[in-house]
């Protein structure tokens, strides 16, 4: 591990050929596989388990027991919940059709993708190969099995848009224009088509 303030607890599981950026943190009985990337300043929790090749950005966190199996993909700013969980097997199965265990070359791995600054709830469960838009909420036990456009709200089993919200991570407001405006930040945004963005898009 390179750089300053970044502590790995004694108890962790690190793999030679994992990078971890400088001033991450890793906790107790969390495991980082081989040639996994973790960017710099992450809190990686409790028991959480980041898969062999998996690539999270910087100012990551991922709390207690998340579990994001190879090959997904998190941009920077991303939070992963309590016990989430993001799949990467599209026919799970233990053995082969003639009742062999199945081994690495038996399957293809299909992987999640996180956007910017996207958060997903505790115990969620992100079915691959989905995509997270940029600063989407995916609410705690939701099971996401499609993709998550940019600023949604998804919530349910399965997961369906349940309005949008901001950078804040607040819920976001219709003015009387019919623009979406953030109540924390000011920031407006413009829907079309199912898609949300900043007016400054526009």
């Amino acid at each position: 591990m390179d750089g300053k303030k970044g502590t790995v607890a004694e108890s962790a599981d690190l793999a030679e050929t994992a990078v971890i950026g400088e001033g991450t943190t890793i906790w107790h009985l969390a495991q980082i596989r081989g040639d996994a990337r973790v960017g710099s300043n992450c809190t990686i929790g409790r028991g959480a388990y980041v898969g062999p090749g998996v690539v999270i950005g910087a100012n990551c966190k991922l709390q207690n027991y998340a579990l994001v199996y190879e090959p997904a993909r998190l941009a920077d700013g991303v939070f992963v919940g309590p016990a989430a969980v993001l799949t990467n097997d599209l026919h799970p199965r233990a053995v082969t059709p003639d009742g062999t265990l199945k081994g690495s070359g038996d399957w293809d791995a299909v992987g999640v993708t996180v956007g910017e600054g996207a958060s997903i709830g505790a115990r969620a469960v992100c079915v691959a190969p989905v995509a997270i838009g940029r600063w989407a909420t995916v609410a705690a036990g939701a099971v996401v099995t499609r993709d998550v456009p940019d600023y949604a709200v998804v919530v349910g089993v399965p997961a369906r848009n349940a309005g949008w919200v901001g950078e804040a991570g607040h819920p976001l407001k219709q003015d009387d224009v019919g623009r979406w405006l953030c109540p924390v930040t000011g920031r407006r945004y413009v829907e079309s088509n199912g898609q949300l963005a900043p007016v400054e898009a526009y």
